[in-house]
């Protein structure tokens, strides 16, 4: 499965694309606000927002795997310049409050860097505190699959993600104080603004973001050179190259144990061993029947009589043509587990919770994947119901399973509804809000239908 753990090199590109034009937007946001008459500073700030939704809409379109959360706060930092700016101006013309009059775009200059880039600043960092509770983040890890599920390039735009923002939280903190300091202690008069003025609140700001891209061209060439000459980069004609492969994953079970092979080699980290299960294997085909898969775990564990079930698959987010398909194999009876022509244990489920919880870098990173989903769907079925409320009003209330009700229950692993039921609930803030504002919609929607007819 080590191909899994490659990057592709077009999205590694799409990821760093997706910077550039947001910080050309913002470049070109300040520019033509200088260029056009101040009064069109509004309208092409909300031509900007129109810009990059458009271009997060053809990502979704698309299913690009690459990380959109510094695009959508770019777009939220246009769209909240451009109402904070009418805001402001509107409460001014009103008289309600006095706003110098730099900031008024009806007034000769209009300097649009210094409402512009605190607004970014505030932007990001609530960005930066809410990036892992955001639609579009919750959206990406039930379609394209956790961090962990997406191997190097899912570590590469986590890391990455966490330094953009950083960084530009930083750059339009030190932009906003140069300009605003410059405002009011340093040489600038509102009566007369010269080439100096506009170096400062225009300029200057544009050298700073094109410099800061020039930096991250750099890095990202640099990152790609590194994974190229670890052979860890998949190019477009490796890509076209590509047989399609369908890679099987079994879980044999028997009662609360599984088979476990404690000394399989890292393919993430080299000189590096992980527990993981040994029944893993590769098909060079697109589809696959389920009597095939049942033959094949019964060649592996040579156990006939076993129970398969299907746990559930999905396709690599980066590299379209491979999918991992996962099943559960029930084997044993009262006369005990099996014995395994193959390297490894069984297991007791209660020491791999144990590992899993306190040490996960013990566990492969796919099986540590697949038992988060486990656990995940089958805890939130037993706690929430379909809508997200609680089954039980008691908030300590912490059910337990194992592998017996793995085999017992009727869960869909396959269905991500509970995973969305996880990530927001009656236990999340603002769940009850959401709830009745959505209610609310839905009734206005069926009396409008029925004044239709």
């Amino acid at each position: 499965m080590k191909d899994l753990g490659k990057v592709n090199s077009r999205q590694l590109f799409s990821f760093w694309k997706n910077l550039s034009v947001g910080m050309l937007v913002m470049m070109g946001t300040l520019f033509l606000s200088w260029l056009f008459p101040f009064y069109f500073s509004p309208i092409i700030s909300l031509i900007a927002a129109a810009y990059l939704y458009t271009m997060l809409y053809e990502n979704k379109l698309r299913h690009s795997a690459s990380c959109m959360i510094v695009p959508y706060a770019m777009f939220y930092c246009m769209v909240s310049y451009a109402f904070l700016a009418i805001i402001l101006n509107v409460l001014g013309i009103w008289d309600i409050v006095r706003i110098p009059k730099e900031l008024s775009f009806f007034n000769d200059p209009y300097i649009a860097a210094l409402l512009l880039n605190p607004v970014c600043f505030v932007t990001l960092v609530v960005f930066y505190f809410r990036r892992n509770r955001l639609a579009i983040c919750i959206d990406c890890k039930l379609t394209k699959g956790l961090l962990i599920e997406r191997g190097k390039l899912g570590e590469i735009l986590n890391v990455e993600t966490h330094l953009q923002l950083v960084n530009l939280i930083w750059l339009f903190a030190i932009l906003s104080a140069i300009d605003w300091t410059y405002y009011f202690v340093w040489y600038y008069h509102n009566a007369v603004v010269n080439g100096r003025d506009w170096y400062v609140f225009l300029w200057l700001n544009i050298i700073a973001f094109i410099i800061d891209e020039l930096y991250y061209a750099s890095r990202y060439y640099n990152i790609y050179l590194d994974l190229k000459e670890n052979g860890e980069i998949i190019t477009e004609s490796d890509l076209s190259d590509m047989t399609t492969k369908t890679y099987l994953r079994f879980y044999v079970i028997c009662g609360n144990s599984i088979f476990i092979n404690p000394h399989v080699a890292d393919p993430y980290h080299a000189k590096s061993y992980v527990a993981d299960t040994p029944f893993v294997t590769k098909r060079n085909v697109n589809g696959i029947t389920t009597g095939e898969v049942h033959g094949i775990i019964q060649r592996l564990t040579g156990v006939r009589d076993g129970e398969l079930r299907f746990f559930f698959g999905r396709k690599s987010p980066d590299l379209s043509k491979h999918r991992i398909l996962r099943y559960f194999y029930f084997v044993g009876d009262e006369n005990g587990c099996p014995e395994m022509d193959i390297d490894g244990e069984w297991v007791n489920f209660e020491n791999i919770k144990r590992v899993y919880n306190e040490s996960p870098q013990q566990l492969s990173l796919t099986m540590l994947t697949d038992i988060s989903r486990m656990v995940t769907i089958i805890l939130t079925q037993k706690i929430f119901d379909e809508r997200g409320y609680r089954r039980l009003k008691i908030t300590s209330y912490q059910p337990t399973f194992n592998l017996e009700d793995v085999r017992e229950g009727n869960y869909d692993f396959q269905d991500d509804k509970w995973l969305r039921v996880a990530m927001y609930n009656s236990d999340t803030r603002g769940f009850h809000f959401k709830r009745w504002k959505d209610r609310f919609s839905t009734l206005m929607k069926g009396r409008k239908r029925k004044r239709q007819f």
